[in-house]
């Protein structure tokens, strides 16, 4: 018997993500323009606020803007999860670009692990930050067996403290039967996004940089003197010595380059009712972050106060709306969640994560622009880790070299800016899903 979707959905349900009851968006109206910065960056999330801090601290004078309330994009609509984020394993790396590149990549996804938990401590962030762990779930023996190899062939230098879970112990993680074991990731981290974006942004303001939002860039075009850049926006015109382009999934036909090599996937996310911290900590009694091995992801994990569960994932082959979108999460949540049939979502939201084709971050200058971009689907730590290595680069300092910068930032034929492969690569990721393969 099919269930009412509706009664899936509370009666005041908010079409806005959990994290902004905590860290509600500013209603502060902009302030006005500068004529002209050393630096304007574009995009106010993670990636723009962190290079910020970086060049302000440097002494430059520096500008971000955005088009919607600081950090109104992913930065505050993701799920809060850590890791490493390098997606190309490390053969498929190697075969590509040669074994000392493979292991420099990955080295930037440790780096960015460890160096996000130092960030954190050192710039006093109150964001629920924690080294929790994160379940890696198997959703067939054979993505077990695959999980138990790969954890014995970690490349020597790069081992990651991480141990199997058998399905017979399956349960001191996660209270399902529905996964085949898994891997416990122990350095994999935790913490509230909008918080986090919160204190960053509050760095960024007390260390000089003025972030302006409601504020479009229209257009960026090099000065008379070709000394600098003049920046167009719907609320007037800025020159800058440096562009910095930090918009990700949210990139835009602003820079034509950018848009064709990094391309927009929408991740939805649900929040459960309060379901008492007894009941919610008992789904997932390790308070682990918890992943699987389907190609089309799922996310969640309890909310910090251990009495909700958050659970994020694509539902669909094209883009849809909050009220569509959480009667399949829900779905999605109940097939590992029986027990949570009959909760009803409180909140239900959406966001755009910037994805590659080669699925890993780029970061450089192209044509006098800087940029760094494409975290695909794990930007938390990669993001602002890039983002201040950015900084660095635009500052003219070695420290901010990365092997990422090196490698060619690539596009595929006859896209720009609209994936219309997306929708038949979902769906044929969904089917492999169903076969287990």
């Amino acid at each position: 018997m099919k269930r009412d979707s509706s009664r899936l959905l509370s009666s005041d349900l908010r079409e806005h993500p959990f994290w902004w009851e905590r860290t509600p968006r500013s209603k502060e109206d902009p302030p006005e323009l500068p004529e002209s910065v050393d630096v304007l960056i574009v995009g106010s999330g993670y990636t723009g606020l962190c290079a910020a801090l970086q060049t302000a601290r440097g002494g430059r004078s520096t500008l971000v803007i955005d088009a919607a309330e600081p950090g109104w994009g992913c930065s505050s609509r993701n799920g809060g999860q850590i890791g490493t984020g390098i997606k190309p394993d490390f053969a498929a790396l190697e075969k590509e670009h040669g074994r000392e590149t493979a292991y420099e990549v990955h080295r930037e996804g440790q780096r960015a692990l460890s160096w996000i938990g130092e960030f954190i401590r050192e710039e006093n962030i109150d964001c629920d930050y924690r080294v929790c762990g994160r379940f890696f779930g198997a959703h067939t023996p054979r993505h077990y067996d695959k999980l138990a190899r790969k954890l014995e062939s970690q490349p020597p230098g790069l081992e990651m403290e991480a141990f199997l879970v058998p399905r017979a112990d399956q349960s001191r993680e996660i209270d399902t039967d529905f996964y085949h074991g898994g891997v416990v990731q122990c350095q994999h981290a935790a913490l509230d996004p909008a918080a986090y974006h919160h204190g960053i942004l509050g760095r960024a303001k007390e260390s000089g940089v003025s972030v302006v939002g409601h504020t479009r860039a229209t257009t960026i075009e090099r000065s008379g003197d070709r000394t600098g850049f003049v920046v167009e926006t719907d609320r007037g015109r800025v020159r800058a010595g440096e562009v910095v382009i930090a918009t990700s999934g949210y990139t835009s036909r602003l820079t034509p380059w950018q848009q064709r090599r990094v391309f927009p996937i929408g991740t939805y996310m649900i929040a459960t009712e309060d379901l008492g911290e007894t009941a919610a900590r008992s789904l997932i009694p390790g308070n682990r972050m918890i992943v699987d091995t389907r190609r089309i992801v799922v996310y969640y994990r309890l909310s910090p106060d251990g009495r909700r569960i958050l659970f994020g994932g694509r539902v669909s082959l094209s883009e849809t709306n909050p009220r569509v979108s959480a009667p399949r999460l829900h779905d999605h949540m109940t097939t590992i969640f029986p027990q949570l049939r009959d909760a009803q979502v409180s909140h239900s939201w959406m966001g755009f994560v910037g994805w590659t084709f080669q699925h890993m971050p780029h970061l450089g200058c192209h044509d006098g622009i800087w940029y760094s971009m494409g975290y695909c689907g794990s930007g938390v730590a990669l993001s602002s880790y890039f983002g201040t290595r950015l900084g660095q680069q635009v500052l003219g300092r070695e420290e901010g070299r990365s092997v990422l910068s090196d490698l060619p930032f690539r596009t595929r034929p006859l896209y720009y800016g609209k994936p219309w492969f997306l929708s038949a690569s979902v769906g044929w990721y969904g089917f492999l899903d169903r076969l287990g393969i």
